[in-house]
């Protein structure tokens, strides 16, 4: 679900009781605050308190842990080990893989799993680092002052793109009193959190201060000189590196492009907010390029492009020989292997499958207020204690498999079906089937309240490991040689099994045709709000993964949507092309958006 986004929101909300942090030593004096114009901004960094080198020894009392001078029981069962730390600080699950070796997942208070590799290094004493990101809420304000004397704002906020979702647009001022107001939609004009100057401080307790042009919200801030491409690094994290030219990719174009990007203006309210760019070719990276502030090391949100991590993590089971199948019978499954008494026809035909086009027929639709089933119905605030329980109780509309529905807790129950037949955590079985062989050693997965990962998306993941799953399924189900899925599950994961949004839908993967020189070809996708995508052209065996911002930023949205089409796809030459020719880019408008369409693909 949304949790990160409300819990930003909420801290938006409050700011006004912040007192401002301490001023940039470039700033102006306090005089200056007598005129609001220019970039202010507004950093906040949370958590988590506990990190750093966690160990575990064996004493003659049995397993003790140790993490940050916090100490902790641990309790063993088997080769399963578990601890808490007081007062919710943090707690671990794993399990010896061996004597030398323990594998497991740490868990933050708010609920996220990282994994955690501790080694044996001394006698009976076993080390690693949990090395869990702290939570970052940034802010950056354009004020231009407006002929009534009030300010015309924009309001960025990369990590969840707050300013457009609360409608921000004017800053008000009344002596050393302030007003952030927003507008959504056709509703009149709001205050979104008041505050007060503090000119000692030269800033004001909306907790802005002054910035200068070295600010994080432009793409390449302080870049010299035009952008010149560069090799990516070669890595141990098993991509092999080429450059564009040896991919018959046009260098120019893509300087043009990433240069495009890095010009963009930051003051317009829809600016799109690119994170990472990154392309591949026949197995090969040979762009990498990130903005903002953004890194290779650095986990990013999926949002609902976690839904394709969720088949991949079920794909692999199924191909590891995990008792599940596609027409395995969800509430069978989740029933302990027999049906729920007195259960209706229609949910006791449905099947793994269903769920894994989004055609379960329950009441779930996330484009419907009114839906029972919606995402952002059960959130923080009605969260019931158990939304597996919850779900498998929403009404049906439909018979199982007859329509598509956009309904992101489908994906969730799916995931649970996973964990049911395999007995254990579908962390523990994305951990082994997927992670380890993709070589992914850093991720992120929240989880609902009875530790389940949540499979509707807000995986957190690197780009360099984001692009893999690309090229997990152009290359037909393996990664550098080790077959992760079976090939027909790849295939049919990526074929155009239903109509969905005006485009097409196959398991957790979009499928849409674009234009290509003088004809059409067919790509799929992980698609995710704000822009976080990967696009597989198997035609050309290429893919491109982007990172964004852009949550609430319809034309951010839209801009990276279409990108493939108007931007790589021109530069990518075929076998006889001249790789001197002219790339002209081209204009096109993807059909994807609202649509009541959802039926079945009938087959050719």
């Amino acid at each position: 679900m949304r949790f990160a986004s409300m819990v930003a929101c909420a801290l938006l909300l409050a700011s006004a009781s912040v007192l401002a942090q301490q001023p940039d030593p470039q700033s102006p004096p306090s005089d200056a605050l007598s005129d609001l114009s220019g970039l202010w901004t507004a950093k906040k960094r949370l958590g988590p308190d506990v990190r750093g080198m966690l160990i575990v020894e064996r004493g003659p009392g049995g397993l003790g842990a140790d993490i940050a001078g916090l100490g902790a029981s641990v309790t063993e069962n088997g080769k399963e080990l578990s601890f808490a730390l007081p007062h919710n600080e943090g707690r671990f699950t794993g399990r010896f893989e061996s004597p030398s070796l323990i594998r497991g997942h740490w868990i933050t208070p708010g609920r996220a799993a990282f994994p955690v590799v501790l080694n044996r290094f001394a006698a009976n004493r076993w080390a690693g680092p949990v090395d869990t990101p702290q939570e970052e809420f940034t802010f950056y304000l354009f004020a231009r002052r407006a002929p009534d004397g009030s300010y015309d704002v924009t309001l960025r906020n990369p990590e969840f793109d707050l300013g457009n979702q609360q409608g921000v647009r004017r800053l008000v001022r009344n002596g050393d009193r302030l007003e952030l107001r927003g507008v959504r939609g056709n509703r009149p004009e709001r205050i979104v959190t008041q505050g007060r100057m503090e000119p000692d401080l030269d800033g004001f307790s909306l907790d802005f201060y002054r910035d200068d042009s070295s600010s994080l919200v432009y793409p390449r801030p302080g870049a010299i000189g035009p952008y010149r491409y560069l090799l990516p690094p070669g890595l141990s994290d098993g991509w092999p590196v080429a450059t564009l030219r040896q991919e018959s990719i046009d260098r120019p174009a893509m300087e043009r492009l990433v240069q495009s990007i890095t010009d963009m203006n930051m003051e317009e309210r829809d600016a799109p907010e690119i994170h990472a760019l990154l392309i591949t070719r026949h197995g090969r990276l040979v762009l990498e390029e990130y903005f903002h502030g953004f890194s290779r090391e650095k986990l990013h949100t999926l949002r609902s492009a976690g839904k394709s991590v969720t088949g991949t993590a079920i794909g692999a089971a199924m191909h590891a020989g995990i008792p599940l199948r596609m027409d395995s019978k969800v509430y069978q499954v989740m029933n302990g292997g027999s049906f729920p008494a007195d259960l209706e026809p229609r949910k006791r035909a449905m099947t793994l499958e269903n769920l894994l086009t989004m055609s379960s027929g329950h009441y779930c639709d996330d484009t419907d207020d009114k839906a029972p089933g919606n995402e952002d119905y059960i959130g923080d605030e009605l969260q019931p204690p158990d939304i597996v329980k919850y779900f498998l109780s929403i009404p049906m509309v439909t018979d199982p498999g007859e329509n598509s529905v956009y309904c992101s807790l489908q994906p969730h129950i799916a995931l649970a079906m996973l964990g049911e037949v395999a007995r254990e955590s579908p962390l523990r079985t994305f951990d082994r089937l997927v992670a380890r062989p993709m070589q992914i050693t850093h991720y992120a997965w929240p989880l609902d309240a009875q530790d389940r990962p949540y499979g509707g998306g807000s995986f957190a993941i690197r780009a360099r490991d984001f692009a893999k799953f690309g090229q997990l399924m152009l290359n037909g189900g393996t990664w550098n040689g080790k077959r992760i899925l079976d090939a027909k599950f790849a295939r049919d994961a990526s074929a155009p099994l239903y109509h969905l949004r005006n485009i097409y839908y196959g398991y957790y993967w979009w499928v849409e045709d674009y234009p290509y020189k003088n004809r059409m070809v067919r790509a799929y996708s992980a698609r995710g709000a704000g822009g976080n995508l990967v696009y597989v052209v198997p035609e050309l065996d290429l893919v491109m993964t982007t990172m964004a911002g852009n949550y609430s930023n319809r034309r951010g949205m839209k801009f990276l949507g279409d990108l493939i089409a108007t931007s790589i796809l021109p530069a990518v030459r075929e076998p006889g092309d001249d790789l001197n020719g002219p790339v002209l880019p081209r204009e096109f408008k993807s059909p994807y958006g609202p649509s009541k369409d959802g039926s079945r693909v009938k087959a050719r």
